[in-house]
């Protein structure tokens, strides 16, 4: 049973950093695209972040690039995202995913992801 699981969520003030963990268990994972997404209230969930595993190869949204930085520690199967500089917008449900799929552009689209974690609340106040 594939599970992936976030935590590092939290309340911080403008400027702040957080540091978001997602452990993933019940397969292996070297072929797959892991990404972040987030969703703030009476949004769409939208993209943030993504790695594919075995290369390394990174991906980031436009909003975030130069302050979020995507990572993964093989040996512990966990994906990171760390997020510096945050702003009030950034406040949403953020949510790890995991896409056996891979062609150009499906790293940003969220139903080419196969399995999703069930989210950690961050809150930045102004």
């Amino acid at each position: 049973q594939v599970q992936l699981v976030e935590s590092g969520g939290g309340l911080v003030q403008a400027g702040g950093s957080l540091r978001l963990s997602c452990a993933a268990s019940g397969r292996t994972f070297s072929s797959y695209t892991m990404g972040w997404f987030r969703q703030a209230p009476g949004k769409e969930r939208e993209f943030v972040a993504a790695i594919r595993w075995t290369y390394g190869i990174t991906y980031y949204a436009d909003s975030v690039k130069g302050r979020f930085t995507i990572s993964r520690d093989n040996a512990k199967n966990t994906v990171y995202l760390q997020m510096n500089s945050l702003k009030p917008e950034d406040t949403a449900v953020y949510y790890c995913a995991a896409s056996a799929t891979w062609y150009s552009g499906s790293v940003y689209s969220p139903p080419q992801y196969d399995y999703w974690g069930q989210g950690t609340q961050v809150t930045v106040s102004s």
